[in-house]
């Protein structure tokens, strides 16, 4: 056509290409295309980990902390706790026992205490002793008596040793055999083949083979070996294993005892090793009667006859 350039081609005309066979590769869909993929999502049960921690074990959950405090509570027990062989008596060897050459420097046990601990200083102040008849205060240290005594009765055994303070000045053979010969009577413990004694020494001592302990201590150094107690230095009493015969008592009685140092001798023994055995005290049954042995004598017969033995 006349005035239009010899490019120019009309504009609704598609233009194929020029030479369709050069195409290298058909136009083909892509089959392997699928939904964008995404990260799997962590599903969080509400209630936090101990939830999940329930939801997961079921009844072990609450089993396992039950079981993990009864064990620690079994375990606690058993390391404050040492059994002593006598019935009812705590008792603990955490102080090794010393031989006769050396001490023992405070209390054997960690066990309830018991004394007569009532009115001390009314008592202490009616006492009318004479301060120059024995130490006031001793070394604080203990030492073994040593040597070992006859079986005496029979039934089960139970042996003891026997202590003095250093530097109280007292004959402690002769007061280990005062004590033997107490526990040997047929009217103590031992009454009817319930039990049967006998002191053993030194080297029994450091071994640890006895059951119960008896010392003799200064009224200065009683709550040294009865710590809490409250004996006012006045009254004897028993820790742990350990049955502590306070020496003023031993030396110069009571005033119920009316000066009959003898029977209250017995009675102090009897009375401190009931308690090592696990006997607790009793109260006077009545004017007139026989105090029971545990009844706290020391402090007042309240009425009651005095007696120094478990089976009068």
């Amino acid at each position: 056509m006349a005035g239009r350039p010899a490019d120019e081609r009309p504009r609704n005309v598609r233009v194929l290409p020029s030479d369709p066979v050069r195409r290298t590769a058909p136009l083909v869909a892509r089959t392997d295309l699928g939904p964008p993929r995404r990260p799997p999502v962590r599903v969080v049960s509400p209630g936090g980990r101990a939830r999940r921690f329930v939801r997961r074990y079921g009844w072990r959950a609450y089993a396992i902390p039950l079981l993990t405090i009864a064990t620690i509570a079994v375990l606690l027990d058993v390391a404050l706790t040492v059994p002593g062989t006598s019935a009812g008596a705590a008792s603990t060897t955490a102080d090794a026992p010393p031989s006769s050459a050396a001490s023992t420097g405070g209390p054997a046990g960690t066990s309830a205490a018991q004394g007569d601990a009532e009115p001390t200083n009314q008592a202490k102040a009616t006492a009318a002793v004479a301060p120059e008849s024995y130490v006031e205060k001793g070394a604080g240290k203990l030492s073994v008596v040593d040597g070992s005594s006859q079986v005496y009765g029979t039934g089960p055994l139970k042996r003891f040793i026997v202590e003095v303070e250093d530097g109280i000045d007292i004959d402690g053979p002769g007061f280990a055999t005062a004590v033997a010969t107490t526990l040997g009577d047929p009217r103590s413990w031992g009454n009817g083949g319930r039990m049967s004694f006998q002191r053993v020494g030194a080297a029994a001592a450091a071994a640890g083979q006895f059951d119960f302990r008896v010392a003799l201590v200064s009224p200065g150094n009683m709550e040294t070996y009865c710590p809490g107690v409250g004996t006012g230095g006045y009254t004897s009493c028993r820790y742990g294993d350990r049955a502590v015969i306070n020496l003023a008592r031993w030396a110069t009685a009571v005033p119920d005892y009316k000066g009959d140092l003898v029977t209250y001798r017995l009675y102090v023994v009897n009375h401190e090793v009931g308690h090592a055995l696990g006997h607790g005290h009793e109260q006077c049954p009545g004017p007139g009667k026989v105090a029971p042995v545990m009844q706290q004598q020391t402090l007042g017969l309240k009425g009651c006859v005095k007696n120094a033995w478990p089976f009068p």
